[in-house]
């Protein structure tokens, strides 16, 4: 198949034109404040599993608005001290699936956690939390949920959440809270983005393929959805394109770079139709840390590095965090 999008040394080269809304920082300060401040429990139970070599526990705790979000926590079942905590964000459609999959983390020595992701789930994997919220007109899937206003658009509740699930673990007594590190691929990743550029209790990133990065440019180019949902959307709404893109600054992975402190480990496919590798370059040249690495997988789709990527982010983590 031909590259879909830009080939180097242009790609590499190439920097996004959206602009961070003068707010955007105030925005999410303010949405984070409010969710803290409706507070909540945390509920953590051992799930039954045959694993000797970790544990798990099912996790309830209080994101946006309250509501409340699962995810499980696995832990390596011999331990000493406080541990280094990896946070899973999920791909498009996703949700936490079992307790028993993902378990590279937690045998590697690490506290790892994978958040549901709310009104999702039923797409490749199973999930267990609702979203309790409505919202105006929208097509099928989340793009496009309350798109017509920043403060009732669905990412804003789902970066939220991100954030809200550090919260919730960073007070356990076995979490060191000077090694967290955020990670997700797809959507996963442009979470873990979002929430390393709000939260600086954050030190090591880890997005690979990222989704929701730099939207005018992926709606232009993506072959696949998920940002189809948003060009049926305004095929429909032909009058709300500015009002959209508006909203969509807010939630943008570029935007998040911009002001993103921590150690940042990106990766992209350059055969990717579902993410254009020019919006991950497009965040990834807008990082603002000074320690950044993007993985280039030449002749790959939107599966990425798979299982090599992983095992490029365990040595990268390891030499940051030295569990």
């Amino acid at each position: 198949m031909p590259f879909p999008d830009l080939i180097q040394p242009e790609l590499g080269a190439y920097t996004s034109g959206v602009p961070t809304p003068e707010d955007f920082s105030t925005f999410w300060q303010s949405t984070l404040a409010d969710a803290r401040a409706i507070g909540g429990a945390v509920s953590m139970v051992p799930v039954a599993t045959t694993l000797k070599a970790v544990e798990a526990f099912d996790v309830t705790f209080p994101g946006f608005g309250g509501h409340p979000i699962r995810g499980w926590l696995v832990l390596p079942t011999q331990r000493s001290g406080k541990l280094p905590l990896v946070v899973h964000y999920l791909g498009y459609g996703g949700g936490r699936g079992f307790p028993h999959e993902q378990l590279h983390w937690a045998a590697s020595g690490y506290a790892y956690f994978r958040m549901d992701s709310r009104g999702q789930g039923s797409g490749w994997s199973m999930g267990e939390t609702a979203d309790p919220v409505g919202s105006t007109a929208s097509g099928p899937g989340v793009m496009t949920k309350g798109v017509l206003d920043k403060n009732d658009y669905y990412y804003r509740r789902l970066f939220t959440d991100g954030v809200r699930a550090i919260d919730a673990l960073v007070a356990q007594d076995f979490v060191d809270a000077e090694r967290i590190a955020v990670c997700g691929g797809s959507q996963g990743g442009g979470i873990a983005l979002a929430v390393a550029g709000i939260d600086g209790r954050v030190k090591a990133v880890m997005p690979d393929v990222p989704f929701l990065c730099d939207y005018p440019r992926a709606v232009a180019k993506a072959l696949r959805d998920p940002y189809g949902e948003i060009v049926r959307f305004l095929a429909q709404h032909r009058d709300k394109k500015n009002q959209v893109f508006e909203t969509l600054r807010y939630f943008d992975g570029v935007c998040f770079a911009r002001q993103a402190r921590a150690a940042a480990l990106f990766s992209v496919a350059l055969m990717d139709e579902t993410c254009p590798p020019s919006t991950v370059y497009g965040a990834f040249n807008a990082y603002a840390g000074s320690d950044k690495t993007i993985v280039e997988y030449e002749f790959n789709n939107h599966e990425g590095g798979g299982p090599f990527q992983d095992r490029a982010q365990m040595n990268w983590l390891s030499q940051r965090f030295h569990p």
